[in-house]
């Protein structure tokens, strides 16, 4: 009789199981196969070190056993585990992959928690199941809990910091380290330059590639990069202040109510007036963010980004020496060129500034002002986002938990959600700003003015200093027009 191919699942999700190390396991699930006649080969061992049990889908092993036990012929016949637990901490993964394991023709079996066959089989897998789960669910309380006590006390709980180190603690202190920062000699000045350069005016794209050049990476040994710049100096910890979020990752939602801050116990590397600067400068740069947008110092003129075509609506990029033309034409997606002269649009505007501001004659290429389409709908749009990602966040796992969908159907709803959430992201982008005092959006125009006429002003300080005024200029080239969006009722 030909035995059967077994196949054997090992997970450890902290480094001190001893019981449930993985090379505990393992010896223990190889006895087992030999003891009852299973064949276990090499290739399906699958392990997960340093993962939770909670969710299924993030732990690679897990899902590359069940991908190949779903095969046409799959390869074993049974999946062995040390315990219940290791295949899945939570009740509803253990019951929907090992229901699809059996429609596979696979049973899943624990080594130390033998079922004898009868009716109540079941009733006692699900009893092993629902003690796990429960054992996870209280651990992880108690894990928080812990957890949220050290960040009161504004104790760090990650790896240190770029431009810190953690404090040997005396000797032994390589085997032993305490969990409190001090600057790292060389990183703690490259922080303070990088605070120092982005209040001085440098972008977070000028100041990554400057640090590059230097030499420096990042803790993870990465080039810099933008974010990791903005994520620097957004970090609260280089002014003292240890920030921590017991609901998971912030990502970059810095506001989030849930956040704790708390005084550290570190030094810190900037002075308060000079950490203020740096935030009012970052907000800024966010109440002015275009989406999608090329770096500024990139651009080969100061209307690219705010030049677009009428008819499509895609940017007029630049086509030397001195034209723009529609990227739409470009890529066959639209039917007029708009390939107009440079000065056109830039005299428009400039004059159309100055109508503004001084009550000057309106220039003989016609300029229609319009306003913003989508008044009052934030909020609206951002939960028709929050939808969108949810309907994707659904999509996938059923095709996870062995859903029939043809990939090319799955494609097409996965490529459909994504035009959708563009659009919800471009209607979020139009959206007016609120106004401000007369006198203050006077000087905010004259100073656009004044940076756009005189020709010391670099392109990149043009855009910036256009973008503050302008949201988007639609050019019709056939029908001579030039609409102008602006950020708020300018």
């Amino acid at each position: 009789m030909k035995p059967k191919i077994a196949a054997a699942y090992i997970r450890v999700s902290t480094e001190d199981q001893t019981e449930f190390s993985p090379d505990a396991q393992r010896r223990e699930l190889e006895a087992y196969a030999r003891s009852h006649d299973l064949l276990l080969e090499e290739a399906h061992i699958y392990v997960d070190e340093g993962i939770s049990g909670r969710q299924a889908r993030r732990r690679p092993g897990f899902m590359a056993m069940i991908r190949a036990a779903r095969e046409p012929e799959h390869p074993f016949d049974v999946i062995l585990v040390h315990k219940y637990d290791r295949f899945a901490r939570s009740r509803e993964d253990s019951v929907v992959y090992k229901s699809m394991l059996r429609r596979c023709g696979v049973e899943v079996v624990s080594i130390k928690e033998p079922i004898a066959e009868g009716n109540y089989a079941g009733v006692m897998e699900a009893i092993y199941e629902s003690f796990a789960e429960a054992y996870s669910v209280n651990l992880g309380q108690e894990v928080k809990k812990g957890m949220t006590e050290k960040a009161l006390r504004g104790q760090l709980q990650a790896p240190p910091p770029f431009g810190y180190r953690l404090t040997p603690a005396g000797p032994g202190a390589d085997r032993h380290p305490r969990n409190r920062l001090e600057p790292h000699p060389q990183e703690a000045e490259a922080v303070r330059g990088i605070f120092q350069r982005y209040a001085a005016g440098e972008g977070a794209c000028t100041i990554a590639r400057q640090l590059n050049l230097a030499g420096w990476r990042t803790h993870r040994g990465n080039p810099f990069e933008s974010r990791a710049v903005t994520y620097i100096l957004a970090n609260p910890i280089y002014v003292g202040t240890v920030r921590w979020n017991p609901e998971g990752k912030t990502g970059r939602f810095f506001e989030n109510p849930s956040l704790i801050l708390a005084r550290g116990d570190h030094p810190p590397l900037v002075d308060p007036a000079l950490w203020q600067a740096v935030q009012a400068r970052l907000a800024e740069a966010r109440a002015n963010a275009r989406p999608y947008a090329k770096p500024a110092g990139d651009r080969s003129h100061w209307l690219c980004g705010l030049l677009r075509c009428a008819a499509c609506g895609a940017p007029l990029v630049w086509v030397k020496p001195h034209y723009f033309r529609c990227g739409g034409y470009a890529r066959g997606k639209c039917p007029q060129s708009q390939h107009v002269c440079a000065r056109v649009p830039e005299d428009c505007v400039v004059r159309c500034l100055k109508a503004h501001f001084a009550a000057a004659g309106m220039p003989s290429f016609r300029l229609l002002e319009q306003d913003d389409p989508f008044p009052g709908q934030e909020a609206e749009l951002q939960r028709a986002l929050v939808s969108v990602a949810r309907r994707k966040d659904r999509l996938l796992d059923a095709l996870v938990r062995g859903a029939e969908i043809p990939v090319d159907a799955y494609n097409r709803m996965t490529a459909r959600l994504e035009q959708e959430a563009a659009e919800l992201r471009r209607r979020l982008s139009a959206l007016p700003r609120p106004t401000e005092p007369e006198a203050d959006r006077a000087a905010r125009i004259l100073e656009t003015l004044r940076t756009l006429e005189l020709p010391e002003f670099s392109t990149a300080r043009k855009h910036e200093a256009a973008a503050q005024v302008i949201d988007r200029c639609l050019l019709d080239r056939q029908a001579g027009t030039l609409h102008i969006v602006f950020r708020d009722a300018v």
